[in-house]
């Protein structure tokens, strides 16, 4: 695949707001003549799509939408491949280049991988400056990695003191996740460590809980959260969560 058999764009669109677009984001949506996505992204960036070709589906076709992504440049069409956030965090790069590698597509260039903000920095960007310091990711779903490996970087987290985002927290099928999580960093935590509970970050459902890691409300976390757990140098003031880098703030600054 070349320029001139076609070019795809795999994009982070963002938290779900417009404006936390990035430019070359747009441009690359601009520049597209067919858009592949997970419906509900695919809902919300309609604004900027209209009149291109639109190929959708559903939870759980994220190999389908590769494969059609790519077939679609192979025909030598200027294709995005849309993932919310960023498309290298949890997102859809990682498996098209996968896909690609094993269809012998070898040409790096006609495959272009555009960023976008991350979920984790819209949420924590609500509460405040939880991630000034060394943080870390995890995902709590099961699907594709065991349980047991995710238990195992949790511990590895919490006993490490990173500050914690927490993607896929909970869903209709996978409750006692986000609990065991909990309990695994109650037990090198104290139980007053701020934490953060953000659903829908930047879009207009948009809610933000300040919480302690013994106080988590389970029933207010969904697959639409973030959440966001304070390490021993993170305080909270007020509404926000703060996490010292260590400085030592003079009065009166």
């Amino acid at each position: 695949m070349d320029d001139q058999k076609g070019h795809l764009f795999v994009v982070g669109i963002g938290p779900g707001n417009l404006e936390e677009m990035t430019g070359r984001v747009r441009q690359a949506l601009e520049q597209c003549e067919v858009v592949v996505g997970y419906q509900r992204y695919i809902d919300l960036i309609r604004p900027l799509i209209d009149g291109k070709v639109v190929i959708e589906s559903g939870m759980g076709k994220e190999q389908d939408r590769c494969a059609a992504a790519l077939r679609e440049a192979l025909t030598g069409k200027k294709v995005a491949l849309v993932s919310s956030g960023d498309a290298g965090i949890y997102g859809m790069a990682g498996i098209v280049l996968e896909i690609a590698q094993k269809k012998g597509i070898e040409d790096t260039g006609a495959i272009e991988i555009v960023p976008g903000v991350p979920g984790f920095v819209a949420a924590a960007s609500l509460v405040g400056a939880p991630l000034m310091n060394d943080f870390a990711s995890v995902s709590l779903s099961d699907i594709l990695t065991p349980w047991e490996t995710i238990e195992r970087r949790l511990a590895a987290a919490a006993s490490g003191d990173f500050v914690t985002c927490l993607y896929n927290p909970k869903s209709a099928k996978r409750v006692r996740q986000i609990v065991l999580a909990r309990d695994i960093f109650l037990r090198f935590r104290d139980k007053e460590t701020p934490c953060a509970v953000v659903r829908n970050a930047a879009r207009p459902s948009q809610k933000v809980i300040t919480t302690t890691l013994e106080d988590m409300p389970f029933a207010d976390i969904d697959m639409m959260c973030i959440v966001i757990i304070g390490n021993s140098d993170t305080k909270a003031a007020g509404n926000w969560l703060i996490t010292s880098r260590g400085y030592a703030i003079k009065g009166g600054v």
